[in-house]
């Protein structure tokens, strides 16, 4: 534009001149013309070097035409310096101005930049190449592809990385000794286990709806009631079998309280067969800790809150560190059984094709203090194979009981094909079409409710750390009144896939969650404020709701269409583990993650 100008103006000036300057003479008209032109582009650098002051340079050997010329040019880049462009460029131009040349240079030249040459110049600054991450990681599953998919490059190093997507046994002992610098991301708060030890997190629910209830009333403390009636034994023992008298008949799940995918689960209607658990899992216990005393072998990794004893030995008080003496961990626990937590069951689960499921939820948050919370819209159910009864006779019976995939996979009627899992979206349209919407839209902002809860009662107990981030797998189970129930939080939900189309949605699930933590500093702003949406992921709470513009008739995106991107199938991981495992491997993983 700058350029453009000038040239369109001296034109004028050379004809102007040529009329002053007329003669006979060919020669001296040419030598005229040729040197008010020169003189007219210097002016035009003198006048844009002082563009910007309040004083012109002297000009007293300029001659009364010489003035003239650089007033009208003056006016002319005084107009000029008002666009945006012309600063943003002196600033380019000055910094990349060689040392020889001088500031008169320099600034005559940004003058004459057109807007295109700008435009390729501030692209050029802002294309900078991506930095490249440096992962460590213990997985050879999804994980591993969505990392090598990105360009990250893995590192065996200890401390030398970027990203480390550690298990809790990491966590728990290198975590609390290690200085991460101000880049550096893990996957895991250091006491998650406040949220995803079911034990832990039965205590800190019913903690927050006391607390409610107290300064609210017990309408808001109702609102927290979506955990079924729990105790966890063997400490509330007694508490459990007045309930039990109560209520005789009725059935109940038993849970270990730090293991997942379905391990260790069994149904009881009999408060003998409470006693029977005892014994058997004392006899067990005492068995386990003698032989690891007597091999100075330790438990699993240490670290566990809550009391008892987890199968594979466990931590003691809340907040242990891997540090301690494993064997003084496991004898403390030498004349009690494994912790289990016993749970009312649901009895009226609603069933699609006379079947039962659950619902899994992939939440991540990315801070405690505030509390930032996002939530994926491609959950998924998974489904059991047998048709649900309450008959007594099957009430052993898993493959009706329980929807985990380690349990359902090995069911003679489970096609491995077709897997067992049922998109999130489907969920919705199909209960849209029973229930209508209202229904539904209530069901699912219940269903967000009950996550940002479930988060909000853990708040103040976890341990903020700016370098820290959870992806959280919550199971949640709806029953025959559209009512949600909350079974359990996962610290590290599994990310194996059965099919490819499972492996395309976690595939794409995990690369949203990479985008919103953004280590390769691709979408970072000056306000530094979370985006509402990225990917799949909706930000739900930033120290308080986010109210979204709304351009559905839902009030909660979860289950929204999101389309599901096919993820390189020469990468596909169906079934596989832990590096030179197998699938068995990666439900180690998850438990491992569990297990405190």
């Amino acid at each position: 534009m700058l350029q453009s100008d000038a040239s369109t103006f001296l034109p004028s000036i050379h004809g102007a001149s040529s009329n002053g300057l007329q003669n006979n003479n060919p020669a001296a008209n040419q030598s005229a013309s040729t040197s008010l032109q020169s003189l007219s582009t210097s002016s035009l650098s003198t006048a844009s070097l002082y563009s910007n002051a309040s004083v012109l340079p002297p000009t007293s050997t300029a001659t009364p035409s010489r003035l003239s010329i650089e007033s009208t040019l003056l006016q002319k880049d005084k107009r000029a310096k008002e666009e945006p462009f012309a600063s943003a460029t002196t600033f380019h131009i000055r910094q990349r101005s060689p040392a020889t040349t001088s500031t008169t240079t320099s600034t005559a030249t940004f003058t004459t930049l057109t807007n295109s040459q700008l435009l390729l110049q501030q692209q050029t600054v802002q294309t900078q190449p991506t930095p490249t991450i440096r992962f460590k990681t213990h997985l050879r599953n999804t994980v591993l592809d969505v990392f090598k998919d990105r360009g990250w490059k893995e590192t065996d190093s200890d401390a030398d990385w970027d990203f480390h997507w550690a298990d809790v046994h990491w966590v728990h002992e290198m975590f609390d000794h290690m200085y991460l610098g101000e880049g550096q991301r893990i996957n895991h708060f250091r006491n998650h286990y406040e949220l995803t030890r079911k034990d832990l997190l039965v205590k800190n629910m019913k903690r927050m709806i006391k607390t409610m209830e107290k300064e609210y009333g017990k309408a808001e403390g109702a609102k927290f009631d979506f955990i079924c009636t729990s105790y966890v034994l063997p400490q509330e023992h007694a508490l459990f079998q007045e309930e039990f008298k109560r209520n005789p008949g009725s059935v109940w799940i038993m849970k270990p309280v730090g293991k997942a995918q379905g391990k260790g689960i069994f149904l009881i209607n009999k408060i003998s067969q409470i006693n029977q658990w005892r014994t058997k899992n004392s006899s067990t216990s005492r068995g386990m800790a003698t032989g690891a005393l007597s091999n100075g072998a330790g438990g699993g990794g240490g670290g566990g809150g809550g009391s008892g004893a987890n199968s594979g030995g466990g931590g003691g008080g809340s907040g242990a560190g891997g540090d301690k003496g494993n064997g003084a961990a496991v004898a403390a626990d030498v004349d009690g059984p494994e912790a289990y937590i016993v749970q009312r069951y649901i009895e009226n689960p609603y069933l699609i094709g006379g079947k039962k499921f659950d619902l899994r939820i992939y939440v991540l948050v990315t801070s405690y203090s505030p509390l930032v919370v996002h939530i994926h819209r491609n959950g998924f159910c998974r489904f059991s194979n047998h048709q649900f009864t309450m008959n007594v006779k099957d009430i052993s019976n898993l493959y009706i009981h329980a929807t985990n995939v380690a349990i359902q996979k090995h069911s003679p009627h489970y096609d491995s094909d077709k897997g067992c899992k049922w998109l999130l979206r489907n969920l919705k349209t199909f209960l849209t079409s029973k229930h209508g919407t209202q229904a539904v839209n209530t069901l699912f902002t219940d269903m967000e409710a009950l996550v940002v809860r479930s988060l909000l009662s853990v708040q103040k107990v976890m341990i903020h750390d700016k370098h820290c981030f959870e992806l959280y797998g919550y199971d949640i189970l709806i029953d025959n009144d559209l009512k949600p129930w909350l079974l359990e939080v996962n610290a590290s939900p599994s990310l194996t896939a059965e099919t490819q189309f499972d492996y395309d949605l976690k595939h794409q699930m995990l690369n949203d969650a990479f985008d919103v933590l953004d280590l390769e500093k691709r979408y970072t702003t000056a306000d530094k404020k979370p985006r509402n949406k990225v990917g799949g992921f909706d930000l739900v709470y930033n120290d308080g709701p986010v109210k979204q513009e709304r351009t559905i008739h839902y009030s909660s995106y979860l289950g929204c269409h999101h389309p599901i991107v096919r993820a390189p199938r020469v990468k596909k991981r169906l079934g596989g583990g832990r590096a030179g495992a197998g699938t068995e491997e990666e439900e180690e993983e998850e438990e491992e993650e569990e297990e405190e």
